[in-house]
């Protein structure tokens, strides 16, 4: 609850030590679970001494329990050992310290373990973090690569030797760190975090050796596989050795059986490329020398053709073939000419023969009058008019006279 306090009227230290502890006192007995990263059970005394600690959050308390408590455990908890503890908050009010008072305490055993783990698993598969489609693809030669691994490890080692065997050249970015233990997880989170967030990292390695379940545990966190999903740059997973599969495989864009294969999956082998190199500079040689010679062949083959070797002889038969034509169309047009001056000669003779002129020279004559035009009927002549003549020769004037001639 609220107290009343101001600069002029403040309670004292005591009082606030009292208070606190007497909310906490009002607080039932909790089931925590954490891992044990201290433990103190000094010889003869009847209270035993713990650290409980939270691997994820980095967030640790001090347990006390009397020793007929623990003795029931001591043979299975140790340091590093994971727990579940059954304990009523406690306040110290003379050094203000917070503890638990810790009735009762379980291992947890490694069925159990697993069992969270297959739970964890469900729930951020769900999530879509497995998802093959968010699997990033790795760079055909990273240029840096950052490598998340314990000091001096051999993980470390056999990253770095087997890379630089297979690509000399290759540069790494590497962070040192715990990879079992409480401070594994948020110094792996931390690491991964700041190689991330490097442009000039291409792939992050997170690598450790092998182990058992309880070592491996930090890279099954939910944190760090969060931490991983995140990431923008690919990462590779090499935790352990073929049969371990901690959730940090699953998240991972790519997953290494050991270090040393993630070493053989990041890089290239400089030999083999070169002999790839060789093989394709050896297949373009024989291509191209296939189509030289394909073409050569088939420029040859057209060099042997008679109208390359004479190219006149085409324009010369054709020549011939012209000559033949314009003499067959000079005989064609001649029979026609001929044909047609026949027939114009007969048509000209049946012209001249039924024309007025040949109807003249048979003693025939043709009346005209003055203007011209021809007499065609006696009546249309007057007495004493004046008539032209046509007969074949010329023509002559003549006189008319209507009447009887006799």
């Amino acid at each position: 609850m609220a107290i009343d306090t101001s600069a002029e009227s403040p309670i004292p230290v005591g009082e606030v030590s009292r208070l606190i502890g007497g909310w906490i006192d009002r607080l039932g007995a909790v089931w925590v679970e954490g891992q044990i990263t201290q433990l103190s059970r000094r010889p003869g005394a009847g209270v035993v001494f713990l650290t409980l600690r939270d691997p994820s959050y980095d967030i640790s308390l001090s347990v006390t329990c009397f020793r007929s408590v623990f003795d029931k455990v001591a043979d299975v908890v140790s340091e590093g050992a994971r727990v579940v503890v059954q304990a009523k908050p406690e306040w110290y009010a003379p050094r203000g310290q917070l503890s638990l008072r810790a009735a009762e305490i379980r291992p947890v055993g490694v069925g159990e373990l697993l069992a969270r783990l297959e739970l964890l698993k469900r729930s951020l598969g769900a999530e879509g973090l497995f998802a093959a489609d968010r699997k990033k693809p790795l760079p055909f030669l990273p240029q840096l690569i950052g490598l998340v691994c314990g000091r001096a490890s051999a993980a470390e080692r056999d990253v770095l030797e087997n890379a630089r065997l297979r690509w000399p050249a290759v540069r790494f970015e590497v962070r040192n760190v715990a990879v079992q233990g409480v401070h594994a997880v948020p110094q792996v989170v931390a690491a991964v975090r700041e190689l991330d967030a490097l442009p000039e990292v291409d792939v992050i390695v997170v690598a450790r050796g092998g182990g058992s379940v309880e070592d491996l545990l930090p890279f099954s966190d939910e944190q760090l596989v969060r931490a991983v999903a995140a990431c923008a740059t690919p990462v590779v997973s090499a935790i352990g050795h073929e049969p371990d599969s901690p959730l940090l495989d699953l998240v991972a864009d790519l997953r290494a059986s050991t270090p040393t294969d993630a070493a053989k999956k990041i890089v290239p082998d400089v030999g083999e490329e070169l002999s790839r190199i060789q093989q394709l500079r050896e297949r373009a040689l024989r291509a191209v020398g296939g189509f030289l010679d394909r073409e050569e062949h088939g420029l040859a083959s057209a060099l042997a053709r008679p109208c390359i070797q004479r190219p006149h002889r085409m324009v010369e038969e054709r020549a011939e073939q012209v000559d033949a034509l314009i003499e067959r169309g000079r005989r064609t047009l001649g029979h026609l000419l001929d044909r047609a001056d026949s027939e114009l000669e007969h048509t000209r003779a049946r012209v001249v023969a039924l024309s007025p002129a040949a109807t003249l020279r048979r003693g025939y004559a043709v009346l005209q009058h003055a203007n011209g035009s021809v007499v065609r009927d006696p009546a249309e002549v007057a007495a004493d008019e004046r008539l032209r003549a046509r007969v074949a020769e010329g023509e002559f004037t003549v006189r008319a006279a209507v009447g009887d001639p006799a």
